[in-house]
């Protein structure tokens, strides 16, 4: 059984990826082969597919269709043989309809909805500090983009098994990004984060699943979310 980290040429965290998910993997113990492709053909007949991603999202949309065959080879696996498939980051971010970084950019439609800039709730009370970051009363703590660092998550719908097993870990995942993806049917937002408002974290329909953050840099949560993923059989 192999899982398949797909090398497009859009993923800096590729190293990171595979090697959580090869630990991931030992903990399982179902003898699974973790292995980056950068072929169709090793897309297409894959058992799990993840899609990681860092940077612009046109530039990694533009990658995927450069690569010969590869949007289709995704297609083929994860839209009609139906494996289960983890978008990570911008990964997860190309599976929306669209993106509005630096223009409007058509992704894979998988989960209906649009990717958009964080912006602050707006209201009263909303204030600015003298470098021009916007501040949230009663903290004072400026509101920076891109959003990064640790933060917990806010679980909405029915649990998923993505996630099971989590409670007895740190809430905490780690975050680096400046948009997030806006699903169009709120039956597929899974998490949430709130950062000035509540940020997409996780989104999920049928045997797909994508997070905003990166599972391979959150430590225990993020190796547990893993595994999970290899348990599941969607």
């Amino acid at each position: 059984m192999r899982v398949v980290v797909v090398d497009y040429g859009g993923g800096g965290n590729l190293h990171s990826m595979l090697k959580s998910l090869t630990h991931a993997a030992g903990e399982v113990g179902a003898g699974q082969t973790v292995c980056a492709v950068a072929e169709a053909e090793a897309v297409a007949s894959a058992d799990w597919v993840v899609l990681p991603g860092q940077g612009a999202f046109a530039d990694c949309r533009r990658a995927v269709r450069d690569s010969a065959g590869m949007t289709e080879a995704l297609t083929e696996a994860v839209i009609a043989r139906g494996r289960p498939f983890l978008g990570t980051c911008i990964g997860m971010q190309l599976m929306a309809t669209t993106s509005h970084e630096m223009g409007v950019h058509q992704g894979f439609d998988w989960i209906p909805g649009e990717v958009v800039r964080i912006a602050p709730v707006t209201g009263v009370g909303v204030a600015r500090d003298a470098a021009g970051n916007i501040v949230w009363p009663p903290s004072g703590r400026p509101w920076w983009i891109p959003h990064y660092g640790w933060n917990d998550l806010c679980f909405h719908g029915p649990a998923h098994p993505m996630f099971a097993g989590l409670g007895r870990f740190s809430p905490d995942v780690y975050f680096v990004h400046s948009y997030h993806l806006r699903p169009a049917d709120s039956s597929h937002l899974l998490a949430t984060v709130d950062y000035g408002g509540a940020l997409t974290a996780a989104v999920a329909r049928d045997n797909l699943v994508g997070t905003q953050f990166h599972p391979e840099k959150s430590q225990a949560a993020g190796l547990r979310l893993l595994a999970n993923f290899l348990r599941w059989r969607p």
